[in-house]
């Protein structure tokens, strides 16, 4: 599901109109209405983003999910993923991994194996 889908598919559950909502999220009704049929990207700005999802009453992974699908709509990286130099330094070998390029067993496994340490690295520094 695109972000435009999953926009749309929360507000119809909010049981909000097209109008409604951009009236609480102050933003254009007939811009959003092509940010929900995937002809604009989503609003880059944060306050915007938290905004809708406070309307929504989005929490938790799913607030997460969103604000993920609403980078990747613009075609950017999530702000902590971009901002995080570790996770950077090994998605060259994620997007060889994806593309099909050298992925032979070896390599595969030593993917999985970067990636476990990142998120191991990552559960440490939050515990502290």
């Amino acid at each position: 599901m695109n972000f435009g889908e999953l926009i749309k598919n929360l507000r119809i559950a909010k049981q909000l109109t097209l109008r409604q909502f951009c009236a609480e999220a102050g933003v254009d009704p007939s811009n959003w209405s092509k940010v929900e049929r995937g002809v604009n990207p989503p609003p880059g700005d944060e306050p915007t983003l938290k905004t809708i999802a406070g309307i929504l009453g989005l929490t938790g992974e799913p607030r997460q999910r969103f604000f993920d699908q609403a980078a990747l709509a613009r075609s950017e990286l999530p702000a902590d993923i971009a901002s995080d130099e570790r996770v950077l330094a090994a998605l060259p070998t994620f997007f060889r991994s994806v593309r099909g390029a050298e992925l032979d067993e070896a390599k595969l496994r030593e993917f999985v194996a970067d990636i476990r340490a990142l998120h191991s690295s990552d559960v440490k520094a939050h515990k502290r």
